[in-house]
């Protein structure tokens, strides 16, 4: 596979810009490859600078669930663009998509718009320690929440590959209000909550974790982390910058029963655009200034191309038969996946349109599990792949995605892929049922 002019390219942009990328994972150091340079994208693909087309199983971190340039989705914003790029001043496009976010989302009644995931959750910290009165903030080994200084404890994704459990440059005094227990283990939660419980403002967690790799909640954890928090007056977040929109219209809490008292909503909701979102109870929200005393802005908060592209991404949602196709497609797939897998000590943990591959013979149900899986045969196996033309998301801690625009050839295409790269042989079973799944 020619990849000279993504391997010039690199070389060049590590001349100008800190590894040669924006974000530390695109850098592809955890696999052992090189970082490819992206031409053009559309659907489940994309191509490289060389030529090279991909399957896309990352689509950009989650974003795509409808695949890379929706005809529709870019024409809202085509067509937003030719009045302005930003204004300063609130403009209709921004109440149409916090209405579509209030009606989706079930516990959020109010709504406020930022530019990233980690500017939801930072404003969302700074809300539930003014409203709570208390300081201590619970997390949860591997559950990455953005970069603020306080929440880089034991987190996961790009970080996991750092020889420190938190960034450097990172003051203690930044980090002692935080404290980071292991995913699932309620009984931790209920100790710490019975020493410390008048002192913790808030519980945040992905309600799936994404980026440990996909572990699923055991189905005590979060009606538990519900409970104790009501209990001790406490506050709890759901970080759905990952899960909301992709596992239901409205995200894991949806679909696990679950309502949080803020939310925070990333990747989907601005359909491809900088854009990000936290909101929840009336009561709480009504802290934020202008009405309270919680100070919150941003200059291109609320742009009025990337609420265009939210509002018409969310539109798409509304199909009453959107999320049971995506489900049946994803179903199909990972039916299949699990028999290329048998008996080769893979663990496959997924949920909705998300999935992982743990190259360990034990379950993943926390960042421990998770960091004990063999990390070099998923660099080697990453590698196959890449020269496959598949490309998955470039981490052992990280989730892939199917979207609605994968098509039953490409799915195909990706099973057989598999199999070579584990250097097994199977063939494909349930092709006639397939045909309707991809009609």
């Amino acid at each position: 596979m020619q990849k000279s002019l993504s391997e010039k390219a690199y070389k060049e942009a590590v001349e100008f810009i800190p590894g040669g990328v924006n974000s530390p994972v695109r850098a592809l150091k955890s696999v052992g490859a090189t970082p490819i340079f992206v031409k053009n994208a559309k659907g489940a693909t994309f191509t490289d600078i060389d030529g090279n087309e991909y399957i896309d199983f990352c689509l950009s971190w989650g974003v795509f669930i409808h695949g890379h340039a929706h005809p529709a989705v870019n024409q809202a914003a085509v067509d937003a663009i030719q009045h302005g790029t930003s204004y300063g001043i609130p403009s209709l496009q921004e109440t149409t998509l916090a209405k579509l976010v209030v009606g989706a989302v079930p516990s959020i009644e109010k709504v406020r718009f930022v530019n990233s995931g980690t500017e939801a959750v930072m404003s969302a910290i700074r809300l539930v320690r003014a409203y709570t009165g208390r300081d201590i903030i619970v997390k949860f080994d591997g559950c990455y929440h953005g970069h603020a200084d306080h929440l880089l404890v034991a987190a996961g994704s790009g970080v996991a590959g750092l020889s420190a459990s938190s960034s450097k440059g990172v003051p203690a005094d930044f980090t002692r209000h935080t404290i980071s227990l292991p995913f699932n283990d309620l009984a931790g939660v209920k100790d710490l909550f019975t020493t410390h419980g008048d002192k913790i403002a808030a519980v945040i967690t992905e309600p799936v974790p994404a980026n440990m790799g996909v572990v699923l909640p055991h189905e005590d954890f979060l009606p538990g982390l519900r409970e104790i928090t009501q209990q001790h007056g406490a506050l709890l977040i759901f970080d759905e910058v990952i899960t909301g929109f992709r596992l239901s219209k409205g995200g894991a809490q949806e679909l696990y029963g679950i309502q949080p008292d803020l939310t925070t909503l990333g990747k989907i909701v601005g359909g491809g655009f900088p854009a990000a979102a936290f909101g929840g109870r009336a009561d709480i929200m009504d802290m934020l200034a202008p009405l309270g005393e919680v100070y919150q802005a941003g200059t291109l908060s609320g742009n009025p191309v990337a609420m265009s592209a939210g509002i018409r991404t969310l539109q798409l949602l509304e199909s009453a038969d959107f999320y049971p196709d995506l489900q049946a497609k994803t179903d199909w797939f990972i039916n299949e996946l699990k028999q290329i897998i048998k008996g080769k000590d893979i663990q496959l943990n997924h949920v909705g349109s998300m999935f992982t591959l743990f190259f360990s013979r034990d379950k993943i149900n926390n960042f421990e599990d998770a960091a004990k899986a063999d990390a070099s045969r998923f660099g080697q196996f990453y590698r196959n792949m890449l020269e496959q033309h598949i490309y998955l998301s470039p981490s052992p801690f990280e989730a892939n995605f199917i979207s609605v625009a994968h098509t039953k050839e490409q799915l195909e295409r990706t099973l057989e892929a598999f199999v070579r790269a584990e250097n097994g042989k199977r063939k494909t079973e349930n092709a006639s049922n397939s045909e309707i799944l991809f009609a």
